[in-house]
């Protein structure tokens, strides 16, 4: 029994339109999901990721309007790390970041960057066998874009801490001193701890949990293997599009063990992902308040690839 690699990774945005902008826009991302935050459906929960919204490539962020930048610290993810096929993937998106004002650095073969709410973000030639996770940007070409998740950074003041709950009860391998990877037959993800004793603060800007894919048959057991390694996991949650369990691990990073199924494609189709506001049903006697209250946001179709010549700015 394995975890599938990274699921998803949640953030925070204190500006969702500004957001769309740059994760739709900038980075080629397809808007695979406009859907609120199940604990609190005042605010948005938006889905970046590939054309089919496939686990692996799931970016997403709760908007919290206005809310002030944070800082990562220990406990917290501070940078997301994709994959990118080519050296030349890297020289474009340094073009491409430079050209949006967004300064990026070459970095031990990696090109390092902050959005503009200052969440961290690393692109990294990988050579794995896991399938590409792509979208289908215009302005992008698909042998340029980011591939999918290839592993967290994440601060701890003790890289010690977590290692006896990823090896042993979530079968983490270990692959460096301060890294380690879920690896199932599909996919794999890696987890790196970087030394820090500064404390965080969460805020736009910041990662508020990483997610862990397994399969929906094998949930309940890594929970009780959770649980037995001394975590102390949620009762399994149905998010409708995924089923969820949250907990701490030592080092005090949020995770969470999310399903492979349903998918994103359980109340709208593939063709239109991201297009209207989807809720859970229930949620949807909200339709009308929330469609009112929500902030506006920009229609990403303009910035998506119409055939395999069309090209927007």
């Amino acid at each position: 029994m394995k975890l599938e690699g990274i699921h998803h990774i949640t953030a925070i945005t204190g500006d969702a339109p500004g957001n769309v902008d740059f994760y739709a826009r900038v980075l080629g991302l397809r808007l695979i999901k406009k859907t609120v935050n199940q604990d609190d459906p005042t605010v948005y929960h938006l889905f970046y990721g590939d054309e089919e919204g496939a686990p692996g490539n799931d970016l997403t962020f709760f908007e919290y309007p206005g809310a002030a930048r944070g800082r990562a610290g220990a406990g917290m993810v501070h940078r997301v790390v994709w994959r990118v096929g080519s050296p030349e993937a890297l020289e474009f998106w340094a073009r491409r970041l430079g050209d949006e004002g967004i300064e990026a650095r070459l970095e031990d073969g990696a090109l390092i960057f902050a959005e503009p709410e200052g969440l961290e973000h690393e692109l990294a030639v990988t050579d794995v066998a896991d399938a590409p996770l792509v979208a289908h940007a215009a302005g992008v070409p698909d042998e340029l874009a980011l591939q999918g998740f290839d592993a967290v950074r994440a601060f701890t003041a003790d890289p010690e801490a977590s290692r006896p709950l990823l090896e042993e009860a979530l079968a983490f391998e270990p692959r460096s001193e301060r890294e380690l990877e879920a690896r199932g037959t599909q996919r794999g993800g890696r987890i790196v701890y970087d030394v820090t004793d500064r404390g965080g603060v969460p805020g736009a800007g910041t990662v508020h949990h990483v997610a862990w894919a397994t399969h929906t048959d094998e949930q309940e057991q890594w929970r009780e293997r959770a649980l037995a390694a001394g975590a102390r996991p949620t009762p399994v949650i149905d998010r409708f599009y995924f089923r969820s369990v949250y907990f701490r691990e030592p080092s005090g990073v949020l995770f969470e063990l999310a399903t492979i199924g349903p998918g994103f494609t359980a109340d709208e189709p593939l063709e239109t992902l991201g297009e209207r506001l989807a809720l859970p049903p229930d949620y949807e006697s909200m339709r009308d308040r929330l469609e009112q209250t929500l902030t506006p946001l920009p229609d990403t179709q303009r910035w998506r690839r119409a055939s395999e010549t069309s090209d927007v700015p």
